[in-house]
């Protein structure tokens, strides 16, 4: 194999444990795999997940459920995507719930032949899906009409929790959120799941646990921002909450060279070594999600050490600098993302380097289009 990802087996079950660890017993735990589980395998991933405490799956789209189906995952299933109409029957047929905000889809559920389940989302400040708070009453008595739609579900989702440490928005959304229950409970529904939370308000808010919370980017050992694990630390100073990164990315040396002082290294020339240089090709580049914003600023480990990138990612192949580094040959292991000896490349710096976040990183590498690159579950 020239690159391949390693998921750590029991990084992923520490997660899962701690993150289960601030909850209720009551509250149930959607562990949230889609995008391949953020690049990480979304089919041992959601097993890895189910076996360690989590009691629901979350996916974005119809084709992520069957993928799931067809690995034998038996586990509730919610599509946090839209489904479109000539899928909802197979959506269905998958014993999916499915996230309904627009009354057209609740007219062609009603249509169907068989139970369709609902999870009713409600627009309380992010603005994307959501039925507002003025139409939620006709939105009730819309669903009312079908007998084989059941809402099993009242959701909403945050917009500003990891980006800020004020809080008021935050308040705002979830003050929101409470009228929309209240208005369910008017209409007769008092046995409702009620979430809202995601990694980042589970964490600081418990008041945001209600039935249960949609855990994503924790799961895989990455808090969701810088602020808020500061914030979290402050909060519960006396907390022994900590994370494990679950992904390594490698690859392995296909070429290793001299060159003199002097010489341009890469497209458009954009690094020239100023010494005598013994430089390593790796066969990565940005078709395999090892971004060009990283050209000439990042570096990779090597026996445990630095060696720096030289010159522009290509489609194909990146250039390191492995002139310090003793007893590097052909094929050795090159750490692109997680740790080599007491080196480590973390999803924060690698996000920093590309000016993303850190969501981005894993996800990037094998994820379905990048399929080509093998995912090998660990220890």
């Amino acid at each position: 194999m020239l690159s391949w990802v390693e998921i750590s087996t029991s990084a992923l079950a520490h997660n899962i444990q701690v993150c289960k660890s601030l909850l209720s017993h009551s509250t149930k735990l959607c562990a949230v795999v889609k995008a391949n589980a953020y690049g990480h395998g979304a089919e041992n991933t959601s097993k890895i997940f189910l076996d360690n405490g989590a009691d629901w799956l979350a996916v974005h789209s119809i084709d992520e459920a069957q993928r799931l189906r067809d690995a034998d995952i038996t586990a509730p299933i919610y599509i946090l995507g839209y489904v479109e109409y000539a899928a909802l029957q197979r959506a269905v047929d998958l014993d999916c719930r499915l996230v309904v905000y627009n009354t057209e889809t609740l007219d062609w559920l009603g249509q169907l032949d068989t139970q369709a389940i609902v999870h009713v989302k409600i627009e309380t400040g992010t603005h994307r899906q959501g039925v507002l708070i003025k139409d939620v009453s006709q939105f009730i008595k819309h669903a009312k009409q079908y007998a084989n739609i059941t809402i099993e579900g009242v959701t909403t989702h945050f917009a500003n929790v990891e980006d800020t440490t004020n809080a008021d928005y935050y308040q705002e959304q979830l003050a929101e959120f409470k009228k929309a229950l209240d208005i369910f409970e008017d209409a007769g529904y008092t046995n409702l799941i009620r979430h809202c939370a995601a990694a980042g308000a589970a964490m600081l808010f418990p008041e945001s646990h209600f039935d249960m919370v949609r855990y994503g980017i924790a799961l895989y050992g990455m808090w969701p921002s810088e602020k808020l694990k500061v914030s979290f630390q402050e909060k519960f100073p006396q907390s022994d909450f900590t994370l494990q990164s679950a992904c390594t990315w490698k690859a392995r040396i296909a070429q290793i060279k001299h060159i003199p002082a002097g010489e341009c290294i890469g497209y458009g020339c954009t690094h020239q070594t100023d010494k005598s240089t013994t430089m390593a090709v790796i066969p990565i580049g940005y078709s395999d999600g090892y971004v060009r914003s990283l050209s000439n600023k990042s570096y990779v480990l090597v026996c445990g050490k630095k060696a720096p990138l030289l010159g522009r990612v290509s489609m194909n192949n990146i250039v390191i600098d492995v002139t310090d580094i003793e007893g590097v040959q052909l094929e050795d292991e090159v750490v692109l993302l997680g740790r080599n000896g007491d080196a480590q490349i973390s999803s924060e710096l690698f996000a920093n380097w590309a000016d993303t976040i850190n969501y981005e990183v894993p996800t990037r590498i094998a994820t379905q289009v990048n399929a080509n690159i093998p995912r090998i579950v660990v220890g």
